[in-house]
């Protein structure tokens, strides 16, 4: 498989790095085919450079990538802090559908962890935001693929075969995000069939293995024309086993033999353990009952590796099969028992889908209290924060909440003989005057800072910046509404705004923080207003 085939779980390529690209591809590359240990190594090259070249996007990219190799190899505790330092970084941004992928990602990881409720709230968090998001954006199908690799390790299969469905049939024929996608929904099936055969399912488990065969097959027919530079171990091991679940005991064991020490040796864990399951459920087909259980105990260990609980069940049941082939009348309690812990999980399973509902439920209402309080701090007239929101934002400076690192400056807003506009045009026309003065606040606000209106005409941000950022920022504001073409509302009306500017100082109270600005805006007036004193 070459560098151009992607796992539909990693992020779009980052279009920077310049000449150094080819590392990021480099890094892409090994991750998809399962080579973990040399994409850690490469990830920490990416990162390193993109410190130094200022490139976010390819730092990004190494920590989803670190992420991923740290799943692949077992090491949960590592992935799931380079999971949440991304989701910090996506909120930062606002990157819902990035968050989304990565809240997906991180619910895999904690579901591994045991941390089962913590991961189906992360699941169900993913889902809403990925409903809420435009399907036609260009990380959308890599994070429902995501939420499909999270459904799985839940045993939700349901929500698995859906996500992978729309990550299929989202691309076109023959690309390789097809590809990508085909493999994934065919692991799917296979895990499914098999847990399906446990409970005694078998003619939906068989169902289940005809379509792993199916949408794999083609697959590995292409590899295989394209020689061993194609290097896809993970689709060989998933027909496999498929391969043998169906009878096909000797294509099976061909396929699964010559891989195993490859892949062992280069550290792809889940794909050697699906080619010793393989391997040993074909050997046991043919009678070699001692080997076909150092197969099944080699898949064990590397399943016990990777924190799977779901794939110890299944290799246990398989090693339950063989003890029955060996001694039917003396083992056959053995397998009674499997089946009935297989029972049981699947009855766990059931009720893994009531707390994923349950887990959307309490998000609906997480997000209609949201929309109340939103409402609630919202000015009806303006838009802006109201006179609740701006107490809000006081307490919050007042407890020492927004004393972190980052500054934070205090720009009283007030427009210019107010009343004489209200006295002179109508009441009608100011509120029309204090619409489009919130429009300008709003546009030259960034995403971090706070605007309010808490009085009649008078507006406040509250800036995460420095005295200076505060003062560019009053200054465009400043600009802005003085250049307004006011006359278009009004003949002959002139509107200009004063503001004063006073930061945040250690030990400061908010009230001290309100009366020093306020003192600056006084200050502002007094020499003649449309102009910002700080």
């Amino acid at each position: 498989m070459g560098v151009d085939t992607g796992d539909p779980r990693l992020p779009v390529l980052p279009p920077t790095l310049g000449g150094f690209k080819i590392l990021v591809l480099r890094m892409h590359e090994l991750h998809i085919k399962g080579r973990n240990p040399e994409a850690l190594r490469a990830a920490d090259i990416v990162e390193l450079i993109g410190q130094l070249t200022g490139d976010a996007p390819a730092q990004r990219f190494a920590t989803q990538t670190r992420m991923y190799a740290y799943i692949g190899l077992g090491r949960l505790q590592e992935a799931l802090a380079s999971g949440e330092s991304l989701l910090r970084l996506h909120r930062a941004d606002g990157a819902v559908v990035d968050e989304a992928k990565t809240l997906a990602d991180v619910a895999e990881v904690l579901i591994r962890m045991g941390r089962l409720d913590e991961g189906l709230h992360a699941v169900a968090r993913a889902n809403t935001l990925l409903e809420q998001s435009p399907r036609n954006h260009f990380r959308y199908l890599s994070a429902i693929s995501s939420l499909a690799d999270a459904a799985r390790a839940a045993e939700l299969y349901e929500l698995a075969d859906a996500s992978a469905r729309v990550q299929v049939d989202g691309h076109p024929l023959g690309s390789p995000d097809r590809e990508a996608g085909e493999l994934q929904r065919a692991e799917f099936m296979l895990e499914w069939a098999l847990r399906l055969e446990h409970i005694g399912r078998t003619e939906e488990a068989v169902a289940r293995y005809l379509t792993s065969v199916r949408l794999i097959r083609p697959w590995v027919d292409v590899y295989r024309r394209s020689g061993p530079t194609a290097d896809a171990p993970l689709a060989t091991a998933v027909l496999a086993v498929a391969l043998a679940k169906l009878g096909e005991v000797d294509e099976a064991a061909g396929l699964a033999e010559p891989m195993i020490v490859a892949t062992r040796e280069r550290g792809q864990h889940q794909e050697a353990r699906l080619a010793h399951l393989a391997y040993g459920i074909a050997l046991r087909a043919r009678g070699d009952y001692r080997s076909a259980q150092r197969e099944f105990v080699a898949a064990d260990e590397l399943s016990a590796h990777a924190g799977q609980a779901t794939q110890r069940l299944i290799i246990q049941y398989e090693l339950g099969l063989l003890a029955v082939a060996e001694d039917s009348e003396a083992q056959r309690h053995v397998l009674s028992a499997l089946r009935a812990q297989a029972q049981h999980l699947w009855n766990r399973r059931l009720e893994r889908i009531a707390m994923l509902r349950q887990a959307r439920r309490r998000l609906e209402l997480e997000a209609e209290r949201t929309r109340a309080d939103e409402v609630a701090m919202q000015d009806p007239l303006t838009g802006l924060g109201n006179r609740r929101c701006f107490d809000q934002q006081m307490a919050l400076l007042g407890s020492g909440g927004d004393r972190r690192s980052n500054p934070v400056v205090l720009l009283l807003v007030d427009v210019d003989n107010f009343k004489g506009i209200n006295d002179t045009y109508s009441h009608g026309v100011g509120d029309r005057v204090l619409v489009e003065i919130a429009h300008v606040l709003q546009v030259h606000c960034r995403r971090a800072d706070v605007a309010v209106r808490f009085g009649g005409d008078e507006f406040a941000v509250f800036v995460q910046g420095d005295l200076n950022t505060a003062a560019r920022i009053g200054e465009r504001i400043r600009h802005t509404v003085a250049s307004h073409p006011w006359n278009e509302i009004a003949p002959g009306m002139r509107v200009t705004v004063s503001m004063g500017a006073a930061a945040l100082r250690d030990a400061m109270a908010a009230n001290q923080l309100f009366d020093a600005a306020d003192r600056q805006l006084y200050a502002a007036k007094h020499r003649g207003r449309d102009q910002l004193a700080a």
